[in-house]
């Protein structure tokens, strides 16, 4: 007998349909998967097998056949147990003749313990909101755990605790609670307030460039100047999430089960991967394609603390994210694409001792161990981060003083108007903030005022600008345009722009 049934399939964080097709026919008893399955679903036999006589069933001493349709896709994950244990009792006849409709419009998610209970699995979110996109009809039958995850949707979805559950379900014997969405609760943590950290104002007028306009940042400094404290500080002067926004989080960390309150991710994610970690990572990839911190700071913030430790590969990785905003794993058999439009915050040391520059404690350094030092970051590097920071050591004076300086509720309510100004102006783009302009919006967006122009070729042919550093600094210079609510650039906003680029004239970095 054949019996025909819905699952979904996971590519990336995107979703896509299958056909789960299953015959037992007469023969030598044997049970096979067919259609590109990964080891999780070829090690299903025994699952489903378990699964199917501790529910009370006899399993089929015959010859099965599944196949996951399209074959030519590859299939992932351990939540075809459930359908293909359905389609094998399907063609065993435990599904009626007049529920044989429900079984082949429905949609089945679910991984099976031994004793037939579903455990969850990840994905569930990107699954069901590609399902939604192709217009589907129909029940969603998922495991009562990514109950919640799959409300988010916005699909119909049932909650089933076993393939008991699910079978007297199809046959009309029994009903299934709706799942609903869970709590947003909140993440306990206590983020740092800009006004905690003592001078350092240079750096705190960048770092809120930075946010307003989505402008990578990069500083150096002494051991001690504050770099590591205004990163860890940078997000409580991010707005929240945008819905959409939101939901793009929501879909990436479903992917490798990182939703853990079973609600949206409404906080912006804060990634500080340690300096130790590998290429792919950090860039996302592997056997099984998995995204990596860069897509997981998916617009968020990226902080790569002792950016020098880091290995050259990792950092060199970053080149292709830093500009096109996206990470492409390519295997033998399939090709994903993730999102990785993050902001990128790194710190590092001028050398190896760390104080180089320093007012009083003299650096220990040879000119050879500095080379080698900075030479970890390319100038390919340099040139795809928009700010450049230099920060000096803190004085006494200022050590001993009382915070005075703006609290980061006072400049986030500066950075969310800048942002709410570029949401307004890319509307129909899709840029979404000043630092992902492409050429037509910096044209149209960046009209060059008058006696600019002496600036920009002074900066080209004296400073040692590149063209890309000339196209960040007019991004740069319409971010600062947008926090004063200045609705053309002005030469002064150009002047500021450019005292941000400061490694560009120093040449201090080779690659």
């Amino acid at each position: 007998m054949l019996s025909k049934l819905r699952t979904l399939g996971l590519r990336g964080i995107e979703g896509f349909g299958i056909r789960v097709e299953v015959d037992i026919a007469r023969g030598l008893p044997t049970y096979s998967v067919v259609g590109l399955p990964d080891t999780g679903i070829r090690e299903s036999k025994d699952r489903v097998v378990a699964a199917v006589r501790n529910s009370g069933f006899d399993f089929p001493v015959k010859r099965i056949t599944v196949n996951l349709a399209p074959a030519e896709v590859k299939k992932t994950g351990t939540h075809f147990d459930l359908p293909i244990a359905l389609g094998i009792l399907a063609a065993c006849g435990k599904v009626k003749k007049e529920s044989a409709g429900r079984l082949e419009t429905s949609v089945f998610i679910g991984e099976l313990a031994l004793d037939g209970t579903l455990r969850p699995v990840v994905g569930v979110l990107p699954m069901l909101l590609s399902l939604r996109k192709g217009g589907a009809r129909g029940a969603v039958i998922v495991p009562r755990e990514n109950a919640a995850e799959a409300a988010l949707s916005g699909f119909e979805c049932l909650a089933a605790g076993s393939l008991m559950e699910t079978l007297d379900w199809i046959n009309g014997a029994a009903e299934l609670p709706v799942c609903r969405p869970g709590e947003r609760a909140p993440s306990g943590a206590v983020p740092g307030d800009f006004c905690e950290v003592k001078s350092q104002a240079f750096a705190k007028r960048a770092l809120e460039i930075a946010a307003a306009g989505g402008h990578n940042v990069i500083m150096i400094g002494p051991p001690g100047t504050g770099k590591s404290m205004l990163a860890r500080r940078f997000a409580s002067i991010l707005p929240p999430l945008t819905d959409e926004e939101s939901l793009e989080v929501t879909k990436i960390y479903s992917v490798i089960g990182l939703i853990k309150s079973s609600s949206l991710v409404t906080e912006r994610p804060f990634r500080e991967p340690h300096h130790t970690i590998s290429d792919a990572a950090l860039i996302g990839g592997g056997s099984n394609p998995r995204p990596g911190e860069v897509s997981l700071a998916h617009n968020g913030v990226l902080f790569l603390d002792e950016f020098t430790e880091f290995s050259r590969p990792a950092i060199e990785c970053l080149r292709e994210p830093l500009e096109s905003w996206k990470v492409t794993v390519s295997r033998v058999k399939e090709t994903v694409v993730y999102p990785a439009r993050c902001l990128l915050v790194a710190a590092m040391n001028p050398c190896p001792c760390g104080y180089l520059g320093h007012d009083v404690r003299e650096c220990s350094c040879t000119p050879l161990q500095v080379h080698k030092y900075r030479a970890k970051v390319s100038g390919p590097i340099m040139d795809r981060i928009d700010l450049h920071l230099q920060l000096s050591p803190i004085r006494f004076a200022d050590w001993e003083a009382r915070p005075a300086g703006e609290s980061s509720r006072t400049i986030g309510e500066r950075v969310a108007a800048a942002m709410a100004v570029q949401r307004a102006r890319f509307k129909n783009s899709g840029a979404g903030a000043n630092a992902f302009m492409g050429i037509r919006e910096l044209r149209e967006h960046c009209r060059l005022p008058a006696g600019a122009s002496g600036l920009l070729e002074t900066a080209m042919n004296k400073l040692g600008f590149s063209a890309r550093s000339l196209d960040k600094m007019l991004k740069i210079a319409r971010t600062i345009a947008d926090l004063e609510g200045a609705p053309e650039l002005e030469k002064r906003h150009l002047i500021e722009a450019m005292q941000y680029r400061a490694l560009d004239k120093a040449a201090e970095l080779v690659a």
